[in-house]
């Protein structure tokens, strides 16, 4: 063997890597460890540990900081430790409309309107949908019109052509979706997320983001889609106002109408002697109601909203000084709200005056203060604005509070300086600076002094956390274009930790297995591929650690498919030794040449799972990423480490004259003599797979359709957790009555009785800000009536429009790998039957899959939904076809070679297929069988969140097999009948 000393050198640099990688997750262990033996199981002491020794240095040598080496070791997704993930959408039609400075022409809006409508049904490029939309509406019309502005004068003449504007959108597109990714990413990072996963999705205006361990859903939401506008403007004194909420009382009064209370009725008809007489306390009830009813009356607005006051030195009640004009409890600010807006009180307050809440209670209550803002300029702008801020620093002030110092622009500065002059003029009634995010008043200082510099401190009553994000937004500044979510994934911690659990325990079983069937089967020289084995899982778990990839449940399950494929290129390896064995050549010169001939099948089956895994990550997105990436990374070390290390180990004992056996008394004639005429029967074959896919169309049909989960229709999911079984018709039916009959509800079961899986499309099209909560309550309402206690484990939520896209995205992953594969094929093996048999074969792996799913769909006791975690089952199968496919390939090209002809025809032909299959028979039929064995403990100790998928993979594991051997091969007989023919003549 050639190069073992480069071999050795690269193996002993590897595995020191790997082993600095792992270690950070060691040295974070102990420190976690310390900190719940020193917090005994308060959750508050423990955190505030680990806060403690974020700076302090725990990685003996190196000085790294507890912070640092959490930052370093190996991140955990949502599903193995909770958290949420989002998909933001930057609305390009919002950004389209504010770049033409929100015109009302009635065809531009309407092209907006009909661009948004296609993109909702699956469109990709909005900026040019709206172009196209635009010239089908106005033929003639100048988009420059609109768009040729005094602010973009410098991008776009006022002659510009269509073509020239859509070029201008496009990049303003393009620029604001990189702007509100570096926001986004800004805000996150000053959330605190250990690790945080953001990928901008190419060629659409989305973002994903993933955040481990975050379980304040409205804390996120809050802070992702927040505008982030930040403004400051004077504002109104509390005597300049009260006149006009005095104003505002005493037109109510008048417009309410008397209207007397059932109570006061009932005692009016028991006076009179009616059947309601001789009650008691109904003059106590009378009155009491009365009472109520005339405050109401005399003072509508005054009976929710109180002015603030103070009780002066002369023992009279006098206005409290200052910004704050009035007070409302939280349950009232609502109500407030809608008297303001109503008709006839908005010519009441001057055009100069909006009203805007503060951002918090009271210290110690739920009542908050009200703001009168005070317009100045002629268009409702602030005086100033966020572009103002140049940064933003969270500290303390002198009191030890939290505080949000502020970092003012030189022009900004300028405009700051003039404004707190102005405030500060008067020195018996200094005036005060409302700070705004988002029409909501973080602080309202008095400005005590003017301030030069641009610098000032934002102090109120904040909380830690508040300040963070306030400074994490004012940094981030105000995005280019709204950004809404499209889809959320929350799971719970408790969901997270059965994961783990299941996770782990599947992993150890599945490679307990693979270890004792290459003991058993190959004897000694299936202990050195489980040498390998070992040595190939620590590789991988280093590689993921050094490239900070993310370890999801199905990337758990990659790992352990990537160790039942591993021992794939050992099965090819020992298996051809074993033919050079029974040819009577020493043990040395058939481990040599077993692997000479073994390496060409390797190479081209393991290049067509990698290939398989790239279009899995580009493709997929969260989990399916995951899995891909543990895919990729195991299939390169496996190469590594079953072809080259296991090389060096035969070779240190044939040097050391060791005895070396690759079977046993068992095993020994396994396979052997096998002459089964797979092309022979192969209409036979084309018949059952033909009545198997018929029978799925039926069952499509008298289904309606295939069972889609939300990531292909669209939808919120919970997972909840009820403390006895439930039957799921009657939780269906309970939460019908509050969703709705209409709306599309599925309960289901998700592993056990007493754990449902529920799906419903109920507000899923409502873009309100509360359209999540709106839902949420509506399922408590439902599940409330059950009758169970519960708890929310995690949910999920993919808007309709990103559903569509998903659709999409599975069918372009699904066509894109077969032509990749046709491609790989031609060129590996020069002939386009080949290539297209096995194409013919994929399509078919994908209609038995499906097929199968339709006819067992509510047999078999685990909903199998139609996601994208089933489109990386598909693409897997395919690639375990396409795998044992290359392979017979292989051996028809290397029998050809020795023949030295450049093809055969005829009987000659189906003799040669016939033989390749027979011949590999052995290592197609081991090999499935240590996959399928893999695959059957995930499926039953891997838990319930990818129960669905592994069934997907343990079904295509098995119609792989038979596809390769009775489909994709004798398939090129067929494909080649017009070449014999030829041939013959």
């Amino acid at each position: 063997m050639q190069g073992k000393g480069f071999i050795k050198f690269m193996a002993i640099l590897l595995g020191i890597v790997c082993l600095y990688s792992l270690s950070f997750n060691l040295v974070t262990y102990n420190v976690e460890k310390n900190a719940k033996e020193f917090a005994k199981g308060d959750l508050v002491k423990e955190k505030a540990y680990l806060d403690s020794m974020a700076t302090v240095p725990v990685y003996p040598g190196l000085g790294l900081t507890y912070q640092q080496v959490k930052g370093k070791e190996i991140n955990l997704g949502l599903d193995l430790k909770g958290g949420m993930n989002v998909t933001m959408e930057i609305s390009l039609a919002e950004l389209t409309k504010s770049l033409a400075n929100n015109p009302s022409d009635a065809n531009f809006n309407q092209a907006l309107s009909n661009a948004q409508a296609q993109m909702n049904a699956g469109g990709k490029d909005f900026i040019a949908l709206f172009v196209s939309e635009y010239e089908k509406l106005e033929p003639n019309g100048k988009l420059a019109e609109f768009f040729s502005t005094q602010d973009n004068a410098q991008q776009l003449k006022a002659n510009a052509s269509n073509a020239d504007v859509k070029n201008f959108l496009s990049k303003e597109g393009s620029s604001a979706i990189d702007r509100s990714f570096t926001i986004l990413r800004s805000r996150i990072d000053g959330f605190g997320v250990v690790s945080p996963n953001m990928q901008k999705q190419e060629g659409s205006n989305r973002i994903f983001i993933e955040m481990p361990g975050v379980q304040d859903k409205d804390r996120v939401r809050k802070l992702l889609q927040g505008s982030a506008e930040l403004q400051f403007w004077q504002v109104y004194q509390n005597e300049e106002v009260v006149g006009i909420l005095e104003n505002i009382n005493k037109t109510l009064a008048l417009t309410i109408k008397d209207t007397t209370s059932t109570v006061t009725k009932a005692a009016d008809t028991a006076s009179k002697g009616g059947k309601l007489a001789g009650l008691t306390n109904t003059n106590k009830a009378k009155d009491s109601t009365a009472l109520k009813n005339d405050a109401i009356k005399n003072n509508p607005l005054f009976s929710i909203l109180s002015i603030p006051t103070y009780q002066a030195e002369n023992g009279q009640q006098s206005l409290r000084p200052g910004p704050v004009v009035a007070w409302a409890s939280q349950k009232d600010t609502a109500k407030v709200n809608a008297l303001f807006a109503k008709p006839e009180i908005r010519p009441i307050i001057p055009g100069t005056m909006k009203f805007m809440w503060g951002l918090k209670p009271m210290d110690g209550t739920k009542i908050f203060e009200l703001y009168a803002i005070k317009v100045t300029s002629l268009d409702g702008r602030p005086d100033l604005g966020g572009e103002a801020v140049s940064n933003a620093i969270q500290g303390y002030d002198d009191k030890n509070q939290p505080d949000v110092t502020m970092y003012m622009t030189s022009d900004g500065a300028a405009k700051w300086k003039k404004m707190t002059a102005e405030a500060a003029a008067d020195p018996q009634n200094k005036k005060a600076i409302a700070i705004v995010l988002d029409n909501t008043v973080y602080s309202a200082p008095t400005v005590q002094n003017e301030i030069p510099n641009g610098v000032s401190s934002i102090s109120g009553s904040f909380t830690l956390e508040d300040t963070k994000d306030l400074a994490n937004i004012l940094k981030a500044g105000k995005l280019p274009a709204p950004a809404r979510i499209v889809s959320d994934f929350v799971v719970g911690p408790s969901l997270g930790q059965e994961a783990i659990d299941s996770g782990l325990s599947s992993f150890v079983i599945a490679f307990v297995v693979i270890l004792a069937f290459m003991a058993l089967y190959y004897n000694k020289a299936g202990w050195v591929a489980n040498l390998a084995l070992v040595i190939n899982v620590f590789f991988i778990m280093g590689v993921l650690a050094a490239f900070g990839a993310v370890l999801t449940l199905p990337g758990i399950a990659g790992i352990v498919l990537t160790i039942g494929l591993s021992v794939d290129a050992n099965i090819l390896i020992f298996e051809r030794v074993r033919e050079e064995l029974a040819h009577g050549k020493s043990t040395a010169v058939s481990i040599k040449e077993g692997f000479k001939h073994a390496m060409s099948s390797i190479i081209d089956s393991n290049v067509t799972i990698f290939i398989l895994g790239i279009i899995l990550f580009v493709f997929g997105t969260g989990p399916v990423q995951g899995f891909a990436t543990t895919l990729c990374v195991g299939i390169a070390t496996s190469l590594f480490a079953a072809v080259l290390i296991s090389r060096l180990v035969f070779e240190g004992l044939l040097a050391k004259k060791a005895s070396i056996s690759f079977d046993n008394s068992v095993t020994r004639n396994a396979f052997k003599n096998i002459a089964f005429n797979f092309v022979g029967h192969r209409k036979l074959y084309y018949g059952i797979s033909t009545a198997i896919i018929v029978l799925g169309i039926g069952f499509y049909i008298k289904n309606g359709g295939l069972n889609l989960g939300i990531d292909f229709k669209g939808g919120r999911t919970y997972i909840v957790h009820f403390d006895r079984p439930m039957d799921t018709e009657d939780v269906k039916g309970k939460l019908e009555a509050v969703f709705g009959s209409e709306e599309e509800t599925q309960v289901v079961t998700a592993g056990s009785a007493n754990e449902l899986k529920i799906t419903t499309t109920y507000h899923i099209l409502d873009q309100a800000e509360n359209a999540d909560k709106v839902v949420e309550e509506a399922l408590h309402k439902g599940l409330s009536t059950t009758g169970s206690k519960y708890t929310n484990e995690g949910g999920a939520k993919v808007t309709p429009i990103v559903a569509s896209d998903i659709v999409y995205g599975a069918y372009g992953a699904i066509l894109f790998s077969c032509i990749v594969m046709f491609i790989y094929i031609l060129v590996r093996f020069r002939k386009w039957q080949y290539g297209l048999g096995a194409v013919i074969a994929l399509f078919h792996d994908v209609l038995l899959v499906l097929s199968f799913y339709t006819i067992l769909d509510g047999v078999l006791p685990f909903s199998l939904e139609i996601g994208q975690d089933f489109i990386a089952a598909i693409l897997t199968v395919m690639g375990y076809t396409m795998t044992e496919t290359v392979v017979v390939f292989d051996r028809i090209r290397e029998k050809l070679g020795e023949t030295g002809k450049v093809d055969v025809y005829g009987e000659e032909r189906n003799n040669l297929i016939n033989f390749a299959l027979n011949s590999t028979l052995s290592r197609t039929i081991l090999t499935s069988l240590t996959v399928f064995f893999v695959l059957l403990v995930i499926f039953i100790f891997g838990g319930d969140s990818i129960r669905g998928f592994i069934f997907a993979l343990l079904i295509g594991r098995i119609i792989g097999t038979y596809s390769s051997l009775c489909i994709s091969t004798p398939i090129v007989i067929d494909l080649s009948k017009k070449e014999a023919n030829k041939a013959v003549k």
